[in-house]
């Protein structure tokens, strides 16, 4: 693991913790909160995938995902997800777990396959996959820290 990923790791379980683990958003400045968001569905993605981001409390913030991404300069990434997202109907994926997990048990069998190509896109960094070269995130995170400097002193 680089320096990188470790920094973001660090400052990810501090947010986690501060927030309650996303139970409590509104603990954090928005700047927090576009970093944990963006942890939470690389660790979502890493684990299981899209299905598994939607399944999951992180698909709470399936649609705020795409502005945290483009937030920071992950454009490539922002246009995965909303390439997920589009499965749902109207490309909208509820906050509400209990409505999304709805939807989800309508969907899931014919999304599977589209989003493990997507999953497998996410999964890639920094290499070309066809004509797309994926975001290295950890990296883009550092420098939205770096920029956002006092929205992440203690």
């Amino acid at each position: 693991m680089d320096r990188e990923d470790m920094i973001v790791m660090e400052i990810d379980t501090y947010l986690n913790e501060k927030s309650k683990y996303g139970e409590e958003m509104e603990k954090l400045n928005s700047s927090q909160r576009v970093l944990l968001i963006i942890e939470n569905l690389e660790r979502e993605i890493n684990n299981g995938g899209f299905d598994q981001f939607y399944w999951n409390s992180s698909g709470d913030y399936a649609m705020e995902t795409i502005n945290a991404l483009k937030q920071i300069g992950a454009n490539k990434t922002a246009e995965i997800v909303k390439k997920a997202n589009d499965k749902f109907p109207n490309g909208i994926v509820p906050e509400n777990r209990d409505k999304r997990g709805e939807i989800l048990e309508k969907i899931s069998e014919e999304s599977s396959e589209y989003w493990n190509n997507l999953d497998t896109k996410f999964y890639a960094p920094n290499k070309e996959i066809g004509k797309m070269e994926i975001d290295n995130i950890p990296s883009l995170l550092i420098d939205f820290i770096k920029e956002n400097k006092s929205d992440f002193e203690k």
